[in-house]
């Protein structure tokens, strides 16, 4: 049994039907089993991704993206270890695709064992260089402060932000969203996982919301009604109307979503109370 803890006094319990990986990373603790869900990744014991529900959650994380930038032909990846939005990204038309993740060992177990993301075959190449992916195993706050490429997305998908100190807490902080905004052509987007929506486990949404909103000039939301999971779209410029301008987009997008259509674009675009009133 996996004990997954949510907040103050809640734990979500996985019954496992079998352990695949479990092993200690320079980074984390990983463990790959088999749940109800079907083959599943935990870091940390946080559930990271199931056979069951990873597509719900990796559309909702890149689609508004490529809906809401003005060109998808250079994208940034820093984290998300299993390869599936480089995947979305290259099917959507991008030419390059830079994936940046600190964790060679967990990158390689996902690629492995895991049914969704990069098999082994196309991890060799992506490492290599060969193709629109390119994968690189380098610490992604680094990499963001020194590079000098310009994207048309970058995107941020890592671990919650914790109350503890943690390495990754650095990406989800506002220096580092200004960085990610420097890199961006005009048009471009930055995208971050940024939390849960529920109002027992919103700190890093709110924090996030705030500090979207302090960097960028348009800043765009997308809660998954089907998942746990929200994400927040920033955009160097002022746009009116970021959501009308995702439906728009949304009939002639080169990745065609399996979980998202223009109602749920609609739908999952406006922000929770709390969270919203957060800055008033």
């Amino acid at each position: 049994m996996i004990r997954e803890p949510l907040a103050t006094g809640l734990t979500r319990h996985w019954d496992v039907d079998e352990v695949v990986v479990d092993t200690r990373t320079a980074f984390q603790h990983l463990v790959i089993a088999r749940t109800s869900q079907g083959l599943s990744l935990f870091c940390d014991d946080d559930r990271q991704s199931t056979e069951f529900s990873q597509l719900t959650y990796h559309e909702a994380l890149m689609v508004p993206a490529l809906l809401l930038a003005d060109r998808v032909d250079r994208v940034l990846v820093i984290g998300s270890s299993e390869g599936v939005v480089c995947q979305m990204a290259v099917a959507a038309g991008a030419s390059v695709v830079d994936h940046i993740d600190i964790d060679e060992q967990a990158v390689k177990l996902c690629a492995e064992h895991l049914p969704y993301g990069y098999t082994l075959d196309e991890l060799a190449l992506a490492e290599k260089g060969e193709g629109p992916v390119r994968v690189r195993y380098i610490d992604g706050y680094e990499h963001i402060r020194t590079t000098s490429e310009r994207y048309d997305i970058v995107l941020v998908d890592l671990p919650d932000e914790r109350e503890e100190e943690a390495q990754h807490n650095r990406l989800y902080g506002e220096e580092f969203l200004r960085m990610c905004k420097a890199l961006l052509t005009p048009g471009g987007v930055v995208v971050s996982q940024a939390g849960c929506q529920t109002m027992w486990r919103n700190t890093t949404l709110v924090r996030m919301w705030q500090r979207f909103g302090d960097v960028f000039g348009t800043v765009a939301y997308y809660g998954s009604d089907e998942h746990e999971w929200a994400y927040l779209f920033g955009r160097a410029d002022e746009v009116a109307d970021p959501t009308a301008l995702m439906v728009e987009r949304l009939p002639g997008s080169g990745y065609r979503p399996g979980t998202i259509d223009e109602l749920a674009l609609r739908g999952n675009s406006i922000p929770p109370y709390l969270v919203r009133h957060s800055r008033a």
